[in-house]
């Protein structure tokens, strides 16, 4: 029968374990995508490290060889979505993790709104929900050709199929919406008492100009009236 295939490692640790600037960045990069471990992440940049390598190989080349090579290379990068047509081989260079990152099968259900949040994403592929071409996929980190990507969606016999699922709504954006009405709201009735406050105290403040001036021309008239002369 012979020995049991040995499994190896898909991707490179990092060099040093404790470094303050990878630890954060990673922390963000989880939290972005709806990660749950750091493997995913270096997973996509052992992946990014041997397209790079690939391509500094490809440009060392003889120019027939090189030229094939990176036909090659290209067209894999577009089908993958990677990069755009008409992209040169130098250009791919610029690649960035985030670029791997956004063909996951779970950051493209996220995004085509399958799903509220991309923890729950993750959720809908590991329970078996979701299909891409027609097959069930149930690796969150599968990296979906452009090809495949129009036809992601729910399985027949899930309940999730159904648009009236109550898990496929996306309540999320209503509330935000409602809280900015609401707050413009109290807003406008503050501005509206301040106003009526503003327009009580100029009342006010005229009714009191108009008295004045009626007690001085009183007393004026009083000072201009002719003294009784007694006999």
């Amino acid at each position: 029968m012979g020995d049991p295939k040995k499994h190896r490692k898909k991707y490179e640790t990092p060099n040093h374990p404790w470094e303050k600037e990878r630890i954060e960045f990673e922390k963000e990069i989880m939290e972005e995508f709806g990660l749950t471990t750091k493997k995913e992440i270096w997973k996509m940049q052992t992946m990014l490290k041997n397209i790079t390598s690939q391509i500094k190989k490809i440009i060392g080349m003889e120019e027939e060889k090189g030229q094939v090579l990176s036909e090659r290379l290209v067209k894999k990068l577009i089908r993958l979505g990677l990069i755009k047509e008409g992209t040169g081989l130098a250009e791919t260079m610029n690649l960035t993790l985030q670029d791997l990152l956004n063909r996951r099968l779970q950051t493209l259900v996220f995004k085509k709104e399958m799903a509220k949040s991309m923890k729950q994403a993750r959720q809908f592929i590991t329970h078996e929900h979701i299909i891409v071409g027609g097959k069930k996929v149930t690796a969150p980190g599968y990296i979906v050709p452009m090809t495949e990507e129009a036809s992601i969606a729910f399985i027949e016999y899930s309940s999730l199929h159904s648009e009236d699922h109550p898990e496929r709504a996306l309540p999320e954006k209503a509330p935000t919406i409602k809280k900015k009405d609401d707050k413009e709201g109290k807003e406008d009735k503050k501005e509206d008492k301040k106003d009526a406050k503003d327009e009580k105290k100029g009342a006010k403040e005229e009714k009191k100009e108009v008295k004045e001036e009626k007690a001085k021309v009183v007393e004026d008239t009083k000072a201009k009236a002719p003294t009784e002369v007694k006999a």
